[in-house]
């Protein structure tokens, strides 16, 4: 099922909308929302066996949506998840890794693995310096961010604005009621992996742990 979000735009509904628990779900950010795509869907389906709904929305710029990447900040798309939330009477909110950085306030947080904006970015600017180096291009990581917080970035293929890069340097986590590590889970990250991935397993036992936390 889908329902439409502010700005005309669509997420994919999990559940029945009737039942009293409603969980907004924040993915994870750029390359490990990738990774962590089925994974993610996994454990909404499985809440839905457990009683629970969830709206999985998209960020601005991102899947399905007609905004422009390049133009978005994280202060915009923390505006954007708090309309999704109050819109879609969400009683709680569940975010994956990075989307902690976005969680709406008021609203009690469960986050998944929660991480900061710094080491995430840090990540994503060694990949690029590897790359541009096998193109023959000598840069540093110090140096690709210098000029991305005055002209922007390609990060991964992700057009990042210079806003967007200064805010996800800074940002940390919300405060959660429930942190949910992943040695919870068993297993490690499926965001580590090289390739996008699944794990029913680590699915179902993330549900389980939301559920129970609700």
């Amino acid at each position: 099922m889908e329902i439409a979000t502010s700005g005309g735009e669509y997420a994919p509904m999990c559940g029945d909308p009737a039942v009293a628990r409603r969980v907004l779900v924040i993915p994870a950010l750029f390359d490990e929302a990738n990774k962590l795509r089925r994974f993610t869907v996994d454990a909404m389906r499985a809440l839905a066996d457990l009683g629970v709904a969830t709206v999985l929305p998209d960020l601005p710029g991102c899947n399905e949506s007609q905004a422009a990447l390049s133009t978005q900040t994280l202060t915009a798309w923390r505006a954007a998840m708090h309309a999704v939330a109050v819109e879609q009477a969400a009683t709680h909110v569940l975010t994956i890794r990075g989307g902690a950085l976005l969680a709406p306030p008021g609203i009690p947080l469960i986050a998944y693995a929660p991480a900061a904006g710094a080491s995430q970015l840090r990540a994503m600017l060694r990949a690029a310096v590897l790359s541009e180096r096998e193109a023959g291009r000598e840069v540093t990581r110090e140096g690709l961010m210098k000029r991305g917080l005055r002209d922007g970035l390609v990060l991964s293929g992700h057009a990042l604005g210079a806003t967007m890069l200064a805010e996800w340097n800074a940002a940390e986590p919300a405060g959660a009621a429930r942190t949910i590590a992943q040695t919870e889970l068993g297993g490690p990250g499926l965001w580590l992996r090289a390739e996008p991935g699944e794990d029913r397993a680590q699915s179902a036992r993330l549900a389980q742990l939301v559920a129970a936390a609700l």
